[in-house]
């Protein structure tokens, strides 16, 4: 595949309107805790539709999706059904007003507000934050590879290579095009917090 110059402006000011996003709005991201987690509470509800179902989608799903498409065939379509239908409408449609009205941020706090702080509560407030690492760790592993594996395809290394004053073996340069580009989403999503990225289901902001 070869990219025309217009394919590569069009990547570049995506990338570039990331930023640029996340500057604007950092301002209002700093203010408080509430600012950054939750958008100052203040998003109506389909902008949290919106910003929840896009954070849903990622290129290593989406390859994965293909991948069960050609294994299974059509059937493949009720895989989704096994876990993220359930967790949007039933969660979130029961949880949603006791999390609203719990006035917390996390899952972790949300085990202090129901069980205290007690022995027991703090081991399984523990075990929360622990899960939130290791779940984030590994959905950052998971999209990492992910979009390394899927640039390299638009983005041959012998094209680009020509344009960068080092040179990367051939099994690292998935690692280096998702070093790239999970930097550029950590940065926009540390600046602007809820107010441009939104929760997942596996976050642990509620």
């Amino acid at each position: 595949m070869k990219l025309q110059p217009i394919d590569i402006f069009i990547i570049g000011l995506y990338l570039v309107a990331m930023i640029v996003i996340g500057l604007i709005l950092k301002k209002r991201a700093s203010k408080n805790m509430d600012s950054y987690f939750l958008g100052g509470k203040t998003l109506p509800f389909y902008m949290l539709g919106l910003s929840n179902a896009s954070g849903q989608f990622d290129i290593s799903g989406t390859m994965w999706m293909v991948t069960l498409a050609f294994i299974y065939g059509i059937k493949s379509a009720w895989v989704p059904w096994l876990w993220p239908v359930f967790n949007q409408i039933f969660l979130m449609v029961y949880l949603s007003v006791w999390l609203r009205r719990s006035n917390v941020l996390t899952g972790a706090e949300w085990i202090q507000t129901r069980f205290g702080k007690n022995k027991g509560a703090n081991l399984s407030h523990t075990i929360v934050v622990i899960y939130a690492l290791i779940g984030v760790l590994g959905f950052l592993s998971y999209g990492f590879i992910g979009v390394g594996k899927f640039m390299e395809i638009f983005f041959p290394w012998d094209y680009v290579s020509q344009f960068v004053p080092f040179d990367i073996p051939a099994e690292y340069v998935p690692h280096a095009y998702g070093i790239f580009f999970t930097a550029i989403a950590t940065v926009y999503v540390m600046l602007g917090g809820m107010l441009t990225y939104g929760p997942t289901w596996c976050s642990s902001p509620l």
